[in-house]
């Protein structure tokens, strides 16, 4: 049951403080999203910056991220068939891996703009054989991600039920793309719902909106997160480039040329000087990418 007083002092409770996002938290992780320049991925695990941990949407790591962020693997979708997701997590883990959480399915109840789209009774059998044995290997399980809409609450409800008791989540992670009085409001009612479980917000932006409309959202967004003690993990929307970003280019925390935005910046936790000389590694690498192409095109068109 859901307690609307409780949310209604949530929301009204955050606006009424400070807005100060800190260049230090230990909170904030990686919603890493593959592009084309693979120079991009030395930004975030810069030595100097201070994320801690990343996802892909998968359950391997990606390559060229530093171990210094912790992977979380995810089973993003499935079709009632064994994945070998089970086996893959127990293999990283055998092979040394520090491996603490996963991740379950990525917006199960949407069945498009990146929803995995599965029916809650198929999730919740393959949950069982995929997912919670690795409880007994130490692993802290994330609840399916699902949309920040009504039907995603029905969706997890529906998942939890046909679980029957055999699917112990310990976080329940939380998608949201709106403004912060909605964020606020929604995170309330997923912690009204699920009181004895702590939050990871694993998706959250504004989309298409202006820059000062989307930095104010930011702000607002990171100073929260950072002073609710039941939110331990969460991972902005767009590390990637403004000219590839599919949620506004001002949601990006690159430029279209690779170089960190002052939201990049400080999400990654750089200051001023470390975000140029990090944006300035990523255009050299990419710059010398290209002319090593250039310069092989030309001795084909030679020979």
């Amino acid at each position: 049951m859901r307690s609307t007083t409780a949310i209604a002092v949530l929301a009204t409770a955050t606006l009424a403080l400070a807005d100060v996002v800190s260049l230090d938290s230990s909170k904030r992780g990686l919603c890493y999203v593959k592009g084309e320049n693979a120079a991009d991925d030395a930004i975030w695990d810069n030595a100097n910056g201070t994320l801690t941990w990343y996802y892909n949407y998968q359950a391997q790591p990606t390559n060229g991220i530093d171990d210094r962020l912790q992977f979380v693997p995810m089973l993003w979708g499935t079709n009632g068939q064994n994945s070998g997701f089970y086996k893959t997590v127990k293999g990283l883990i055998d092979g040394g891996r520090k491996i603490e959480y996963v991740l379950g399915f990525n917006e199960p109840d949407g069945c498009s703009n990146g929803g995995s789209c599965i029916n809650p009774q198929v999730a919740a059998s393959t949950w069982r054989t995929e997912i919670e044995p690795l409880k007994e290997l130490g692993v802290r399980l994330g609840a399916p991600a699902v949309t920040g809409s009504p039907q995603g609450f029905t969706w997890l409800e529906d998942f939890f039920a046909a679980c029957d008791g055999g699917c112990t989540a310990d976080f329940i992670p939380v998608h949201w793309y709106g403004n912060f009085e909605g964020l606020a409001s929604h995170m309330g009612q997923v912690n009204a719902s699920y009181p004895n479980q702590t939050m990871w917000i694993t998706e959250f932006g504004l989309p298409q909106q202006s820059a000062a409309a989307t930095t104010e959202f930011f702000n607002q967004s990171l100073s929260y997160f950072d002073r609710t003690p039941f939110v331990t993990h969460y991972s902005w929307f767009g590390a990637f480039r403004a000219d590839v970003s599919n949620v506004g280019p001002n949601s990006a925390l690159l430029t279209s040329k690779g170089q960190l935005t002052n939201m990049g910046a400080s999400y990654v936790g750089l200051t001023e000087a470390e975000a140029a000389k990090a944006s300035s590694a990523s255009s050299t690498a990419t710059r010398a990418g290209w002319s090593l192409f250039v310069i092989a095109a030309m001795f084909w068109t030679l020979a």
